[in-house]
């Protein structure tokens, strides 16, 4: 199955999170994004390659060839067809029950975010599309400070499936 990249919102891990560390197993439900829809997107690094059938039960999923079962939006297949997916994988803690995945932590990066005001002076800010860095730690934190033109938004976790090799993902 190979290694998984998922991002990990910083307000999904302030509000709901515990913090893990490298060498830990951990379960997570995670949810498919178009790569674009994230943070302004730029993740070329960290896109995953899903293919398989879509399911409708709680919540709508698909169901990887290599056994990942992951949520998708309404964009995806129809329930009983199939599709191929290239995106970002993320943490969904809110709003559904997603099946959780299980791994064991191979690496974690805090994601540093570059924002910019949407019109001078508006005091209203959204990511620089492709300006963040990465940062590896042995461990992530509860809290990320925010609220600068440069902050914390979140972490990159590598996951490493139980049982499976390592490996690439799909990526």
């Amino acid at each position: 199955m190979g290694l998984w990249h998922v991002f990990y919102a910083d307000w999904q891990m302030e509000c709901c999170g515990t913090p893990f560390s490298v060498g830990e197993e951990v379960r997570r439900p995670l949810l498919f994004h178009a790569a674009d829809d994230v943070l302004g997107g730029g993740w070329q690094d960290q896109l995953t390659e899903l293919a398989g059938p879509v399911e409708q039960g709680a919540e709508r999923v698909l169901r990887d060839r290599h056994g990942l079962v992951v949520g998708v939006g309404e964009s995806a297949a129809a329930p009983g067809g199939s599709a191929r997916l290239v995106g970002l994988l993320t943490v969904e803690t809110h709003g559904g029950r997603l099946p959780e995945v299980r791994g064991r932590v191979r690496c974690v990066q805090v994601v540093t975010q570059e924002y910019g005001e949407t019109e001078p002076g508006s005091r209203t800010w959204e990511p620089v599309p492709g300006r963040r860095s990465l940062r590896s730690v042995d461990a992530g934190p509860k809290w990320f400070g925010g609220g600068d033109a440069r902050s914390g938004a979140g972490l990159v976790v590598t996951l490493d499936p139980a049982g499976e090799p390592a490996g690439l993902s799909g990526a």
